[in-house]
């Protein structure tokens, strides 16, 4: 069974930081393209990073540039995404998704209809930042 399972939301307040893990299970993410979304109440799903299954390209939405960082380790199977210098505009609820066949410029470009079709998704860790 393929699964994703992400961690490390929590509660920030502005300026601070978290690193979101998203582990895998059933699958070795060096084969997928993966994704991390978000969506925040009453509005449309984002894609915020998206790393390549060769790891060798990385997307960034305009909104995180510079401030987020998506990486892989091999050896756990799990990718991170570390989020730096937040605001009060990331409150959402941070997803992984992986595919084999999406490329991650594909999969960050997605909106919340298409996206749905991707081949994994974890669950979802909320991340809140406020003082």
């Amino acid at each position: 069974q393929l699964q994703l399972v992400e961690s490390g939301g929590g509660l920030v307040q502005p300026g601070g930081s978290l690193r979101l893990s998203c582990a895998a299970s059933g699958f070795t993410l060096d084969s997928y393209a993966i994704g991390w979304f978000r969506q925040a109440p009453g509005k449309e799903r984002e894609g915020v990073s998206c790393l390549s299954a060769s790891g060798a390209s990385t997307i960034y939405a305009d909104s995180v540039k510079g401030r987020f960082t998506i990486s892989r380790d091999n050896a756990n199977n799990t990718v991170y995404l570390q989020m730096n210098s937040l605001k009060s505009e990331d409150t959402a609820l941070y997803y992984c998704a992986a595919d084999a066949l999406y490329t991650a410029q594909q999969i960050c470009s997605m909106t919340t209809g298409s996206s749905m079709y991707l081949e994994v998704w974890g669950q979802g860790t909320l991340v809140t930042v406020s003082s």
